[in-house]
Formats: C-alpha cells, structure tokens, sequence
C-alpha cells in the first residue's frame, strides 16, 4: 500500500553495510548535507567508525528506530532487512529510505545517483511511502513459543546436509493445505517472492496483494507446486523429525536461524505493523521487475 507523504524528518539515522568501504564517502557526505539544512544526523556506531566520524551523535543498530524519524540505508537488500527486523522489534514505524550498493537490490530500489534526490523530496514533505506488509513467526515446542521473529521476506525450513528428505505437513487456520516430502518449504511475504521463493521457483506477487507464499525445495513429487493463500489466519508448518537421520533448521529473513526438534511446528502470519519504505520516484514496482529482471529483453 502507498500511503500520503511523509513529514520532514527532524533527526535521520544512517547505516552502512558493515566494512562497506565505498560507503564511507557518501556517509561523511551526506551526514554534511543534512546538518546544512538543520537536520539532526545519528549514525549507527560502525558506520560512524567507517566514516572516521568520531564526533558524531551515534548509537547502536538495535536504537536506531527509536532514535531517528528516518533511517537511511546504504547497502544490499541484506542490510535493509536487518533493519527491517529492528524496526519490527522496536514496535516502531520509522521509514527507511534504502540506497542500494548490492548487485541486485530488489529492495533497496534507490540508486546512489538519486540518494539526494530522494533526501530533498522527502525534507521538502513529498515523499511518498510504500508499506510492505511483514510476517510474525513462531516456533512451538511443546504448545509454548521459544522463538518469535518478524521477517519482511521468508521463513525457510530446510533439512540439514546430512539428513534425508522430510514430510512437511502445512495448515493454513487449523485446516489441512498439503503433505510435501521435499528438502524444504519457504513461507513467504509478497515482497519476499523475489527473493528465495523466486529462485525456487515460486511466483512473483504484487507486494500490494494480502496473502502469503508457500514454496516447497525441491518435491519429491511434481505435484507439490507452490500456493499462494490469503495472508490470515495463520499457516502452520510442522516437519516430521522422527529418525535419526532427519534434522531441520528454520531461517528467519537469513538473519537468524535455529535447529528444530522432532516435535516443533512453526506459524506464520500478518505482522501487526507494516515496514514503511521511501518510494523511489523514478520507477515503479513493475519498472523495477523490469530493470531487476531483464523483463522485455531479446
């Protein structure tokens, strides 16, 4: 969902991708700029470290949502989503404005060259706001939640080096969805359908529609194709880890992962708040399929 402009950001938080080395630079730089226009800069401590900005008001990543209005950031779409998830964790809506320095960027759509373009819009209150919906993840074990994370992209149940293939039984609120005996499953969001769902196979959706992918790895059978289900009530994954020669793992947006017990089941549902991201006003979503993708391309 695109929402109206934001209001001009009286503090703006910066965070390089760390030892990003080409970033340093363009922190010093834009730190400078927004200070010319009264704006209050904190930077994240290794990035302010990076920058060789001893001086400068900083704090740690897991602040920087309570301590900025705005938190811009310079790296890949990996940097962003651990962003993404403080933000989550702080229970904040503080808008990220991404400025990609990775070889993709599906999420980081904003391009060095438009960084102050980007800023001046949004100081001069025009910026416009993507929300992209994030999901709640659970573990259970023995009925009570050991571990609780918000993703933007994915949760990823994979089976270890070692083991045998698993079943993976899926419900979506209470109801029986599917068996799939594969090397894993992806629960995704639709703004995570570019990112290891797409690889696999699964499809694109529009970040705008309200539902959730799920995506087996490599079915033992070619009839376990990818769904995509409404976004509530919950989907439910529980993976059989009866023998001895069966163990799997859980992944959250890649930032965090754990071992699963035999026993364990994971939901997946809405998050509660949205994730606000600056619109690059260049492009739209489907422009940057297009760029991302080589859509169009003979």
């Amino acid at each position: 969902m695109t929402v109206p402009c934001m209001k001009p950001p009286g503090t703006v938080g910066i965070v390089a991708k760390t030892r990003l080395q080409e970033a340093a630079s363009v922190v010093a730089e834009a730190t400078d700029w927004l200070a010319a226009r009264g704006v209050a800069v904190v930077l994240e401590s290794d990035t302010a470290r990076l920058a060789q900005r001893r001086g400068a008001r900083t704090c740690v990543r897991d602040e920087l949502p309570a301590a900025a209005d705005l938190i811009v950031v310079l790296g890949g779409d990996g940097t962003l989503l651990g962003i993404a998830g403080r933000v989550a964790k702080a229970d904040a809506d503080t808008p990220i404005l991404a400025v990609n320095f990775g070889s993709l960027g599906f999420l980081t759509e904003i391009t060095l060259p438009e960084l102050y373009t980007a800023l001046e819009s949004v100081l001069a209150g025009k910026a416009r706001i993507d929300q992209r919906r994030m999901l709640k993840a659970q573990v259970l074990r023995g009925g009570r939640a050991i571990v609780e994370r918000i993703v933007l992209n994915d949760v990823v149940l994979t089976k270890a080096a070692l083991s045998n293939i698993i079943d993976f039984s899926v419900t979506c609120g209470g109801q029986f969805v599917m068996r799939s005996r594969a090397d894993g499953l992806i629960i995704a969001s639709p703004t995570g359908s570019t990112a290891y769902n797409l690889a696999a196979g699964g499809p694109i959706v529009h970040p705008r529609v309200d539902a959730v992918l799920v995506t087996p790895l490599a079915p033992h059978t070619l009839t376990n194709r990818p769904i995509v289900i409404p976004a509530t009530p919950a989907v439910g994954v529980t993976p059989a880890l009866g023998g001895s020669h069966q163990a799997a793992s859980a992944s959250f947006d890649g930032q965090f992962g754990m071992e699963l017990e035999a026993g364990d089941s994971v939901t997946v549902e809405r998050a509660a708040r949205p994730l606000c991201v600056v619109r690059a006003e260049s492009r739209n979503y489907f422009a940057v399929l297009r760029e991302k993708l080589k859509w169009s391309e003979r």
